[in-house]
């Protein structure tokens, strides 16, 4: 295996081959590449300062780099991310011949504590959805209220039926309504969602959500009748032409104090926590799970798995052949 020269001099198109491999591979999103882009940036630049290259470090190399973080008070798990870039870039060069070794592939690491997701409890998720139904039929309320209420009602039912995350849910095209105005009213039904790296996916209608769709479709279109024609189901003047996610956080905030929640517990992303929690707690499989999520990688969707240790201790229990022998030996 040949190896090319090492040195700084050819940091930057390697970086830039690293990237294009990221977004043309993997489809990583333009975030995703900006914040690869920076973490690497910062270890080449501590290698210079040592006279060193990517194709000529060494693990001490990476290692006194990670200690140049820890002293610069760096949390771990922000640390854990630069190193995790660190060994994906290691890992492209050997991989293209650029060297023949991976000096990061045997580095461990910082300890992190395992952060788990705020959840939202059925009982919860029920008092909430209980005030944003209030009053969606009420004649008397003014239309522009009214209109505000159903988009609100709109929005927390599909999320919590669906699990999309926040910029998926503001940024639902019109065609949408059409997709749930086709679905039955039983089932329910599906929309097509394309989540991060232009990947597609079916998210999952209850009839209440289809309904709180239609419905909020029907009065939109009734005080704005050129709304069919716009690109948005939740336009709005901003740059981007469609409600804000921040817009949507701070009226659901409003909405859980009304429903007696702490407002600083509940958010948009604490929602989608919810649907995949719930789901698993009432026996889905953590791969359905993980495709509803639109996760790339099911590693992602095991972050719900505390969930399930009290379902699977029950199902050894019941299920476990060598538990009917001990009860009968009792």
């Amino acid at each position: 295996m040949s190896v090319k020269p090492g040195g700084t001099a050819g940091a930057p198109p390697l970086l830039s081959d690293f990237l294009d491999l990221l977004a043309a591979e993997r489809g990583a999103a333009k975030n995703t590449l900006e914040a690869y882009r920076a973490d690497i940036t910062d270890y080449l630049a501590h290698l210079t300062a040592r006279a060193r290259g990517p194709l000529d470090a060494d693990i001490e190399d990476i290692r006194d780099h990670l200690a140049a973080l820890a002293q610069a008070k760096l949390k771990p798990s922000s640390t854990a991310r630069k190193l995790s870039a660190i060994r994906q870039f290691h890992r492209f060069l050997a991989a293209e011949d650029h060297r023949a070794d991976d000096p990061a592939a045997l580095l461990e690491g910082p300890r992190q504590g395992r952060r788990l997701p705020k959840i939202l409890t059925v009982a919860q998720v029920d008092r909430l959805l209980g005030v944003i139904r209030e009053g969606l039929d009420d004649p008397d309320r003014p239309k522009g209220d009214l209109l505000r209420a159903r988009r609100a009602a709109c929005l927390m039912e599909v999320l919590y039926a669906s699990g999309l995350r926040v910029s998926e849910l503001v940024s639902l095209p019109f065609s949408a309504a059409k997709l749930a105005e086709k679905s039955s009213s039983e089932g329910g039904g599906f929309l097509t969602i394309k989540g991060k790296g232009g990947r597609e996916r079916l998210a999952p209608l209850t009839p209440a959500a289809r309904e709180a769709i239609l419905s909020y479709r029907d009065l939109l279109l009734e005080l704005q009748p050129g709304a069919a024609k716009q690109k948005w189901l939740f336009p709005s003047e901003g740059e981007s032409g469609h409600l804000t996610r921040q817009v949507f956080a701070r009226e659901l905030k409003m909405l859980a104090s009304a429903a007696g929640l702490p407002s600083d517990k509940v958010s948009p992303h604490v929602l989608r926590h919810a649907f995949a929690s719930h789901l698993l707690q009432n026996g889905a499989d953590l791969r359905i799970v993980q495709e509803l999520l639109g996760h790339a990688d099911i590693a992602t969707t095991q972050i719900y798995t505390h969930v399930l240790d009290e379902r699977l201790k029950a199902m050894v229990r019941d299920l476990h052949p060598l538990n009917d022998e001990a009860d009968e030996g009792d």
